[in-house]
This record gives structure tokens, sequence and C-alpha cells, in this order.
């Protein structure tokens, strides 16, 4: 039995793939009840975190010598979804290659502009080359902090267009993004990080 300690790109599936688990056996673990609670969902850890990681139990099968068996491996892939928006306007029936790790995942934009897959639990990212135009997003998974960190909330007004970088310092460049991300949304243009911004991005960028 370990405590793990939170790196950046680090979430529940991808600890528990790497250590031989389901990730709703170490999400639902009593001893990371309180992780869960704060964090809410198990694909976005804070580094710094500790997720406490049982040990393996072995099961035993009993099975006669004198015939073939067949044994299956059960395994749990992992889901990335992601929305293209140009001005606020979903990009629909746009193809795509999705390059994440050693794999290439060939598809279209559905109507609302939602690129879906289904990937390894501890894929690391990549990119997104969209077909007709030659652009190419880059993809770090497991990157993005709570919202209810001021780097998480960062983060999610850079990703939406509303650039301020990274970290935990509400800088200059933070409070402009804030107040500029308020004014598209018709909230209060404060500058600061309230509840009803934080709940605002928290709807755009889960």
């Amino acid at each position: 039995m370990a405590i793990h300690t939170v790196d950046r790109g680090d979430s529940i599936p991808s600890l528990a793939h790497d250590n031989g688990h389901f990730w709703e056996t170490l999400w639902n673990h009593p001893q990371n009840a309180d992780l869960k609670r704060r964090r809410r969902t198990p694909n976005i850890l804070n580094p710094g975190d500790e997720v406490f990681i049982p040990e393996l139990r072995l099961k035993t099968v009993s099975k006669p010598t004198d015939a073939t068996h067949k044994f299956e491996r059960k395994g749990v892939p992992a889901k990335i979804r992601m929305q293209l928006k140009m001005l606020g306007e979903p990009r629909k029936n746009e193809p795509y290659s999705l390059i994440l790790d050693d794999k290439t995942i060939e598809g279209t934009t559905d109507g609302d502009g939602f690129v879906e897959a289904f990937i390894r639990p501890n894929c690391t990212g990549g990119k997104l080359i969209l077909t007709n135009t030659g652009e190419e997003i880059p993809i770090a998974l497991g990157h993005l902090n709570p919202i209810d960190t001021v780097s998480g909330v960062r983060q999610r007004l850079s990703n939406l267009g509303f650039y301020c970088g990274d970290g935990d310092e509400v800088d200059d460049a933070t409070k402009t993004a804030l107040a500029q991300f308020q004014g598209a949304h018709g909230l209060p243009k404060t500058g600061a990080i309230d509840e009803a911004t934080r709940g605002k991005l928290h709807s755009l960028h889960p």
C-alpha cells in the first residue's frame, strides 16, 4: 500500500491504470474519501494532492488441467471529449486527425463541434489537426487543475481565448482576462474570481 503525491498530468484513471486497478477502486476507497469530496471528479487532480493506492488482490480460479480455457482481461478505456468553436459558434462537420501518444484517430466533428474518442487511461496528450485548415491544436491530458484553484481558473480562461497564462498568482494579466470574460458573459466586470465567475467558467469548461 502506498500514498502517491500527485504530479502534473496525473489523474485517478491514469494512476489506477499504471497500478493495475480499476479507477473506481481508487476513487471509492475510504482512504481517498476526503480527496473525492474536494475534487469531485476523478479526472482533475491538483499537483500535491495525495492518493492512497492499495495493494493488488490476487484472484484464483480453479479449472481442470485436461482442457483449454480462455481468460479475458477487463479494461477500462477513458474518453476524451472536446468542443471546437470559432467566434462563439461550433465548428461542426470538420474533418480532423487526433494524434494521442502513438495512436491516430480520424474523424469529423459533430453538429455541435464536438470531438470524442476512446483513449488509454494513462494517455498524456498529443495534438488535434484540422484537415481543411491545417490548424494544429496541442492537447495536454491531466494538466488541468481544479476550478477552485487560481491556476485552474487561469488555465480555463486561457483555453477559452482569454489568455493570461498559468500559475497561482492573480496578476494584472489575470485581472484583465477575468474582466474580459465577465463582460463577454454578462457578469459584473470586477476582474476578481467570484463565485458567479467561477460557476460560469466551470459550465463552459468543466
